[in-house]
């Protein structure tokens, strides 16, 4: 768990590789459901193009849809976020344990203003962190990149009114059930050696 532009696709594909654990974004699959105009895909644009959540239900039928019938493990990334979809899961399925990124909102409005995407590929840039070779062009393709509408700045800045707002009864969901391990820093090189040694000493790797 963690606000937009925390890491979580970083850290998420990282433990995803070290524990051999299926990795579930709830923004890949609702990107996906979008760009393909399905209408879950539908519904999601109209509140994601305002910085909004998208509606309880929705969002846990996609999950429980995308976890029915795959490994006994798995990991879920960006879900969930308030406090009725947390009890849905927990009703549902088990969890072991919740990683929290503990990022500030001011790094995280830094790091996503730059962020430019090329959307045939889904290949992710940043103006300062990892920039094309041609200025505001894909480097396979040349292909124009452009900044995702919930990318810009006004609108990070309600998506994070909207995560703090509905996420902390989630965190403190988790936390009285002794599942919540929040990691605080900057930087995902930084975070990631720390989130390893923990789930390291919570599971085995088989």
């Amino acid at each position: 768990m963690g606000p937009p532009g925390a890491g979580k696709g970083t850290i998420s594909s990282r433990i995803a590789s070290a524990f051999k654990l299926p990795h579930l974004s709830s923004g890949d699959l609702l990107r996906t459901h979008i760009s393909q105009g399905t209408h879950i895909g539908r519904e999601a644009k109209r509140y994601t193009s305002e910085g909004l959540l998208v509606p309880d239900q929705t969002m846990v039928s996609l999950i429980l849809d995308s976890i029915s019938g795959s490994e006994l493990r798995w990991l879920l990334d960006g879900f969930p976020r308030t406090l009725p979809q947390a009890k849905a899961l927990s009703e549902n399925v088990g969890v072991d344990t919740v990683i929290n990124l503990d990022v500030p909102d001011s790094t995280i409005i830094d790091r996503i203003k730059g962020r430019r995407v090329h959307l045939p590929s889904g290949r992710v840039y940043h103006d300062e962190y990892n920039p094309p070779k041609v200025a505001r062009l894909d480097d396979h393709t040349g292909e124009e990149l452009i900044q995702r509408p919930d990318d810009h700045p006004d609108t990070v800045r309600e998506r994070l009114q909207h995560y703090n707002s509905q996420t902390r009864p989630v965190l403190d969901y988790y936390e009285k059930l002794n599942l919540l391990r929040s990691f605080t820093g900057t930087e995902s090189d930084v975070l990631w050696p720390q989130i390893e040694t923990f789930l390291h000493s919570e599971f085995s790797t088989e």
